[in-house]
């Protein structure tokens, strides 16, 4: 909105129309506590009766504080981590402060592109899933970070929130367990990925406490979207052993598998079962819906911002928050140890 001389409207012309001092407007708008009610709420009426906004930018210099924070994330495109930013947005507005919301791509190079831009924004702290090499390139940045997702590992000084991949993967191995599927086929990451070996640690530590040799387990690694499941599906289908039982270290390698059992002319999970991991909205829509652990997603990104406002990854280095998953059971495993179930069938190659 302009004023009636043209301008967008200033704090000079909000302290005039409220008949107060300029000084006395700043501190209305700041919300100080040196100042009466009365005129906080002349000044907040001329305010919205201008359409004045605050420069923030103008604010954030003469305070240190921007009120903004930073969420650099590895792929936007996969709704795992849009609902990361869900819940950090939501947090964050319960507390009058704007994200700034980032996808490196899984790319290095990107992500510190990225971090340069918001420490030029003057932001108060970063939330970040870092596929950096190293945090000495992030420290220049003089930003307080929060890591999130399974790169903290890397890192053991930095605070980080996650899901609790140990409980996660093991309450998965046991569900099978549970269904008869004690050998389950693995679609995991690339060799290069942390998130890889962290999934397959304890598919091995479980495998072992249950007298099973981790080493009869079939494994395909692929990247982590829709196709890179359906071709890891493929390859599986192609080795012909007998029944199948897919566990799937995301949903969208897990979407992406059953779309190639439907392909094959098989059904799942008549042929094939299949068991996901991350709990997308897009599993409940699938045909059958995917059965799949579900990481709590809003909690990650609401937990990561509200440590940032408390300030504790300056104050509390190193500390840890692993939050627990938990099972959605739709229609994509079928059940072995029940006589009246339909046995999964032989794959043919």
């Amino acid at each position: 909105m302009e004023t009636v001389s043209g301008h967008r409207p200033t704090i000079i012309d909000v302290a005039k129309r409220a008949g107060v001092s300029k000084s006395t407007a700043a501190r209305a708008l700041a919300g100080a506590s040196n100042i009466s009610d009365s005129a906080r709420e002349q000044v907040l009426r001329a305010a919205d009766a201008l359409g004045y906004t605050r420069n923030a930018l103008a604010v954030g210099m003469r305070s240190g504080r921007s009120g903004m924070l930073g969420l650099v994330l590895p792929d936007i495109a996969n709704p795992f981590w849009g609902e990361v930013a869900r819940g950090a947005q939501d947090r964050a507005a319960d507390a009058d402060t704007s994200i700034l919301i980032f996808s490196s791509n899984r790319c290095a190079r990107k992500e510190l592109m990225h971090l340069s831009t918001l420490m030029r924004a003057r932001v108060d702290g970063a939330i970040i899933n870092s596929v950096a090499d190293s945090l000495d390139d992030l420290d220049r940045f003089g930003l307080p970070c929060i890591l999130i997702g399974s790169s903290a590992e890397r890192f053991p000084d930095t605070c980080s929130v996650g899901s609790d991949i140990v409980q996660g993967v093991g309450l998965g191995m046991d569900y099978l367990r549970s269904m008869g599927h004690e050998r389950p086929a693995l679609i995991v990451g690339q060799p290069t990925r942390l998130a890889r070996a962290r999934f397959l640690r304890v598919v091995h530590e479980h495998c072992v406490e249950h007298d099973i040799d981790p080493a009869v387990l079939l494994i395909e690694n692929a990247d982590y979207t829709v196709e890179g499941g359906r071709f890891a599906m493929q390859r599986l289908l192609a080795r012909n052993h007998g029944l199948l039982c897919v566990f799937a270290a995301n949903d969208l390698m897990a979407l992406g598998a059953m779309s190639a059992v439907r392909e094959a002319g098989l059904r799942c999970p008549e042929d094939v079962s299949i068991l996901g991991f991350d709990g997308i909205q897009a599993g409940a829509f699938a045909w059958p819906g995917l059965t799949t652990i579900e990481k709590p997603a809003r909690q990650i990104g609401a937990q990561a911002v509200a440590w940032l406002l408390d300030g504790n990854a300056d104050a509390k280095p190193g500390t840890r928050v692993h939050l627990p998953c938990r099972l959605i059971e739709r229609g994509s495993l079928a059940n072995l140890c029940d006589a009246s179930a339909r046995r999964v069938g032989s794959v043919k190659g």
